[in-house]
């Protein structure tokens, strides 16, 4: 059973909690995500928005360009301005949360490492995890409890992808 996992932001304004196992962990190594942290990938855990419980503090959104078109939001706090969590593709409905704004960041780890192809060379993945130099067939990957609530979540939003 999850336990709800606790987060927040660098100044401790903004405080949330997990409230649901993500749906999957995607550790990043693109190059917009090596930008946008300042580091050489960036661990996000796919979840419903309705399992981030937000329980203090403001958050604002800052709209990002994004390669694929289809548009990236990140949500900030409104003081210190840490990314909590991002919205890729305007679908409000899922939140791409990052894992080191929880307080026990380390006890999620990545089910598959992805864009690959930009992965800083001193990197060392982990062996028997996933590597993709791009992205991955959702179907052939995800777990079947994750892809029925990704199927729920879908017909919910009334969205195609």
């Amino acid at each position: 059973m999850f336990e709800p996992m606790p987060g927040g932001c660098s100044c401790g304004a903004v405080r949330f909690e997990l409230m649901r196992e993500p749906m999957v962990v995607h550790c990043c190594h693109c190059r917009d995500c090596q930008i946008q942290t300042g580091g050489a990938f960036a661990i996000n855990a796919l979840v419903e928005t309705e399992y981030i419980r937000c329980e203090s503090g403001d958050i604002e959104v800052t709209s990002m360009p994004s390669p694929s078109g289809r548009g990236h939001e990140i949500h900030r706090c409104a003081s210190c301005l840490t990314a909590v969590w991002s919205d890729y593709g305007r679908r409000p409905f899922l939140r791409f949360l990052r894992v080191s704004t929880l307080d026990d960041a380390h006890s999620i780890v990545p089910d598959v490492h992805i864009f690959t192809r930009s992965k800083v060379p001193w990197v060392a993945l982990p062996n028997g995890v996933p590597v993709f130099d791009v992205y991955y067939d959702v179907e052939r990957l995800w777990r079947p409890e994750s892809l029925a609530r990704r199927a729920a979540m879908l017909v919910e939003a009334g969205a195609s992808q």
